[in-house]
């Protein structure tokens, strides 16, 4: 989809004003990578937890089933460039009291 976003966008307007339609082109851009980078999160998580219900992670019950020994952490995924999958960075969480 973003290939074809950037093959087939045509953006109208002067050069010599604010141009709102390269904006919103600007916007659409941002939105598929941001997209696209929340379906390769999701793949990657193997639990389900909050938005990220997966079916085959689940209880007899139908419930989400955590997996608390490996997603016990913050993350963060750094962009690698165009045309590589971002890395993910993690950061390991300790709780002293609960």
């Amino acid at each position: 989809m973003r290939a074809e976003f950037w093959e087939n966008v045509h953006v109208l307007g002067d050069v010599a004003e604010f141009n709102q339609a390269l904006e919103h082109a600007g916007r659409v851009a941002d939105f598929l990578e941001f997209a696209e980078l929340m379906c390769v999160d999701a793949l990657e998580r193997n639990e389900s937890c909050g938005g990220h219900f997966r079916l085959e992670h689940q209880t007899k019950e139908g419930e989400a089933l955590r997996d608390d020994d490996h997603y016990c952490h913050v993350a963060a995924w750094e962009y690698a460039g165009p045309n590589a999958l971002p890395n993910l960075v993690k950061e390991s969480l300790r709780f002293d009291r609960l």
